[in-house]
């Protein structure tokens, strides 16, 4: 990404019309890559959310066997347990109340009555807020739409005007 804003910028000051079209070339790429990873994202959807789950499985079961704070699994599982404001996986592990929860958990989840578990709140995560990840993907769409406008409108007046 760097690469490529680096080519519009650079080529927007240079009046470069090689540059702004590798430019425009690169968004074209990028967008046609975003729709096709959408497209296949939402027919995968319940691969994906059952992949997600087997990611929370693991650095699960990683930060439970981990001696220091400063361990990947138990920032992975934090992390989980804050966004999704749940606490534990859905297997026999998470019904236990050992005290991983008080290391884990955050302190609003710490309770068995408040907390759900987070297979449960991924798959709502995929099921109902599918709506927001479309938003945000159309939001993405539209403002590469306008920068790819804006990219050959630029080039085609760079070509159009009179040399200095």
């Amino acid at each position: 990404m760097m690469f490529v804003g680096f080519l519009g910028c650079y080529g927007a000051i240079q009046e470069s019309q090689c540059l702004l079209g590798t430019f425009f070339t690169c968004l074209v790429i990028l967008f046609a890559c975003e729709v096709a990873a959408g497209i296949w994202g939402f027919v995968n959807k319940d691969q994906i959310a059952k992949d997600v789950k087997q990611f929370y499985d693991q650095a699960f079961q990683q930060a439970l066997m981990a001696d220091s704070e400063t361990n990947n699994g138990k920032a992975v599982v934090k992390t989980f347990h804050e966004t999704l404001d749940c606490c534990g996986p859905d297997n026999a592990i998470g019904a236990i109340t050992p005290l991983w929860r008080d290391d884990l958990c955050s302190d609003q989840c710490a309770s068995l009555l408040q907390s759900s578990n987070c297979h449960k709140k991924i798959d709502e995560l995929f099921s109902g807020k599918l709506y927001l990840i479309g938003i945000a993907a159309i939001v993405v769409a539209v403002i590469m739409i306008f920068e790819m406008i804006l990219s050959m409108v630029l080039c085609c007046g760079i070509r159009n005007s009179s040399v200095y």
